[in-house]
């Protein structure tokens, strides 16, 4: 739709208004091409004055230019705003954290003296769980403690603090927001597993997979991607096997899935279930080859591994998939 939108916009032979600004910035950080990034910087740099005090013309500007990878731009457009509301300052963290500057993201938070809205909360615990150092610790915590009771029905929020809370290790707390939502949704359990598999609880994640049969709530492909991982970390052919057998046909033939079955057969000792997967894949990538490469080597079959590797076609050779086939070397001897 963000294409069509610009079809529409080279097509418009009238004055400007703020909304056509806003809107034609906006489908160009959506899409992020190199026609979205030429058409973006030459609408801004030929937005005429009066545009340039318009906060919400401003604020989309900023977003576009952070979508780009233009941190300094952005920051430019932000120090030339007269009239930066909650909104101005939002729009810059979610840039900065977008391009994992995290550390920024907390610095502008530290000098807002306006009344916070879920974006920020959203914003800064996500900072926070990238970061992940006791600065990070420290704002995190005391932004939640201190959050305002609106907050704490908003679902988006709370996922937010969960994600935040599990990357500090802090199992206990997420788990208690998850209890405390009202409004669980698939992102709420999503965040929920993943955070189980990140701290080595991964046999949690199957409990929390029987608990959304009975709440109604149908997994979708990042959580079956997630219990993937679980049953890799694992490494119990059964566990496999029982997540395999609920996975949608659909879902089963995504490449992304085929990848992380190929990962987990190879870490589960199953090779041949490993390259069952990966021959069913046609349209192979770097990873497809990585992972089966890597499969190769866990179980010592150093050789294969390097067959694999030769049949590989050059363009999808990458760094990873050297360390791959070095990896399977050292491990077959």
């Amino acid at each position: 739709m963000f294409e069509r939108a610009l079809d529409l916009f080279e097509q418009i032979h009238l004055n400007f208004d703020s909304v056509t600004y806003t809107v034609v910035f906006n489908a160009c950080a959506g899409l992020g091409n190199d026609r979205a990034i030429k058409i973006g910087r030459k609408l801004l740099d030929e937005m005429p004055e009066n545009y340039r005090n318009d906060v919400v013309v401003l604020n989309s500007a900023m977003d576009m230019l952070m979508k780009f990878g233009d941190v300094q731009s952005a920051e430019r457009i932000f120090r030339s705003n007269k009239k930066k509301t909650i909104i101005t300052y939002g729009a810059l963290m979610k840039g900065y954290v977008g391009n994992e500057m995290f550390e920024k993201a907390l610095d502008l938070f530290e000098q807002i003296h306006l009344n916070l809205n879920n974006v920020i909360y959203v914003v800064v615990f996500n900072a926070c769980a990238g970061l992940g150092n006791d600065r990070a610790i420290k704002i995190g915590r005391k932004l939640l403690d201190e959050m305002p009771e609106n907050y704490r029905n908003d679902v988006v929020v709370l996922t937010s603090a969960m994600h935040m809370l599990m990357k500090f290790g802090d199992i206990q707390n997420a788990e208690r927001i998850f209890r405390s939502n009202t409004k669980k949704d698939i992102i709420s359990y999503n965040v929920l597993i993943n955070g189980y598999n990140l701290n080595g609880e991964s046999s949690k994640c199957f409990k929390i997979l029987e608990e959304m049969s009975r709440e109604g709530i149908v997994p979708n492909e990042i959580t079956w991607n997630i219990l993937i991982g679980a049953c890799s970390q694992i490494g119990m052919i059964h566990r496999c096997e029982y997540v395999i057998d609920r996975i949608p046909l659909d879902i089963q033939n995504n490449r992304q899935i085929q990848n992380s079955l190929i990962d987990m057969w190879g870490k589960c000792g199953s090779v041949e279930k490993a390259q069952i997967a990966f021959k069913s894949i046609d349209d192979r990538d770097t990873v497809t080859y990585s992972a089966m490469i890597n499969a190769f080597g866990l179980n010592g079959m150093g050789s294969e591994a390097i067959q694999l590797y030769k049949q590989m076609p050059n363009h999808l050779r990458d760094e990873v998939s050297h360390i791959c086939v070095l990896n399977a070397c050292s491990h077959s001897g």
